[in-house]
């Protein structure tokens, strides 16, 4: 650098990492070039994660379909899927829900006015998994891309390992089938139990069967209960793909 020149920016950088020769200086603008590309590729990244793809699932093969008129309230259905799928004989934490549509209170039973309950009509509404078609909700709102496809059903799954807790699912789907396991902070939901349902085979009426997947997101009115988590924007505007007709719903 001569005399009375005003320093450049660039030599005083290359002299404070030592590099201060002509080959060098041309290796530290080559250097910068890079570090500003890898900060650039930070941003994207952090951008991708904050905003993730849209994830298209293939439909499964089967689904649960239930039959309001012969359900006895017996809940074996979620006994055999906690005692399957936990280990447990705890109802809370079934994937089919006949807990909340036959119990009641002073407000009626507890699943609102879709799910009759037995201050209604005398049926007991069982909730199962539609096994929704793309786009997912539940699968769609999770953060961690934790709800994938069973490779031997196509039901969704959860995985737990990238299961992180936050419940989104359980907001994003229309009729709160996500259940939670509180001590393990996880959620959980319907996979067909492997694709012989245990809730199926442990039903004594035959309100449940077992039957090749079909689109029914459309034919059965959303739970609109108090216990139910309210959806946020991110979830709603998910739930608006699977909005299901509130006339004629088959499953009643």
């Amino acid at each position: 650098m001569s005399p009375g020149k005003p320093p450049d920016v660039i030599e005083l950088a290359a002299k404070s990492t030592g590099l201060d020769d002509a080959l060098s200086r041309r290796g530290f603008l080559v250097f910068s070039a890079c570090a500003v590309s890898s900060l650039a590729a930070l941003g994207l990244c952090e951008a991708f994660a904050a905003n993730p793809p849209l994830v298209v699932l293939d439909n499964a093969t089967g689904m649960i379909l239930a039959d309001p008129s012969r359900c006895v309230g017996c809940q074996r259905c979620e006994l055999a899927c906690t005692e399957f799928n936990e280990g447990l004989a705890q109802p809370s934490l079934a994937r089919i829900k006949i807990t909340r549509s036959l119990n009641f209170g002073p407000a009626g039973p507890t699943g609102g006015p879709d799910m009759h309950g037995t201050w209604g009509d005398g049926l007991v509404v069982q909730g199962v998994c539609r096994q929704c078609p793309h786009p997912v909700p539940c699968a769609t709102a999770c953060p961690e891309n934790a709800i994938v496809s069973d490779p031997r059903t196509g039901a969704r799954v959860v995985d737990t390992e990238r299961c992180v807790g936050c419940r989104l699912c359980q907001q994003a789907c229309p009729w709160d089938m996500m259940s939670f396991n509180e001590e393990r902070q996880k959620a959980s939901k319907c996979f067909l139990c492997n694709g012989k349902p245990k809730c199926v085979e442990a039903c004594p009426s035959g309100a449940l069967r077992f039957a090749p997947w079909r689109d029914i997101t459309g034919e059965a009115p959303p739970t609109a209960g108090p216990q139910a988590a309210r959806p946020t924007a991110k979830a709603k505007a998910r739930v608006g793909n699977h909005a299901p007709a509130a006339k004629n719903p088959t499953h009643r």
